[in-house]
């Protein structure tokens, strides 16, 4: 599941249900960690919130799980709806994203890219393969190839890729032993 970090969970999930959304865990505490809840948006992708407890000192952002330039972290977030132009609303309502471009895929409708603060952070598009809205959490890797592998050794299998994209990247989609979807994002071939 994709946690998206919030300064005030109680606030933010007000706001969902506001919002048309559902709060399918109310916001709690974990002792030391800090404050989630677990909500989905009015088409039905799940996601949580978490409100991270204040520490002393405050490590750098770079430190974080959600890094675009380092590989292993969480590197861009996609999510597929069956209402792409409202799910858009919902979260540019909840978290202050923009629309950036706007990427004709034919018969499989428009793949909206959306920012944070300036940078491209994921993606919004219609079902395509999907059974249902949810949202698929891609992590960086240096070399899409080599990762393949790793993936298939530890047990998960490749359901899609690699596949070139802009930026130049490739992208692979897996899913892990336990079944849960994710994708890996980077060079095709290890870079140094």
């Amino acid at each position: 599941m994709i946690y998206f970090d919030v300064d005030d969970a109680d606030a933010v999930a007000a706001q969902i249900r506001a919002k048309g959304g559902q709060v399918f865990r109310e916001p709690a505490d974990i002792p030391g960690t800090g404050r989630f809840a677990i909500a989905g948006d009015p088409q039905g992708a799940a996601f949580g919130l978490f409100q991270p407890a204040p520490m002393d000192p405050e490590p750098p952002v770079e430190a974080g799980a959600w890094n675009q330039r380092k590989e292993s972290h969480g590197n861009w977030v996609e999510l597929m709806s069956t209402d792409p132009a409202a799910g858009f609303d919902f979260y540019a309502g909840l978290f202050g994203w923009t629309k950036s471009t706007a990427v004709d895929m034919g018969e499989m409708g428009t793949y909206q890219v959306f920012a944070w603060q300036g940078t491209d952070i994921g993606g919004m598009m219609g079902l395509g393969r999907a059974p249902q809205p949810c949202w698929l959490p891609y992590f960086g890797v240096n070399g899409v190839e080599a990762a393949m592998t790793r993936i298939r050794d530890a047990g998960g299998a490749i359901l899609h890729g690699p596949v070139e994209v802009p930026g130049p990247a490739h992208i692979a989609m897996a899913r892990d032993p336990q079944g849960a979807h994710f994708a890996i994002v980077g060079p095709l071939h290890f870079t140094e």
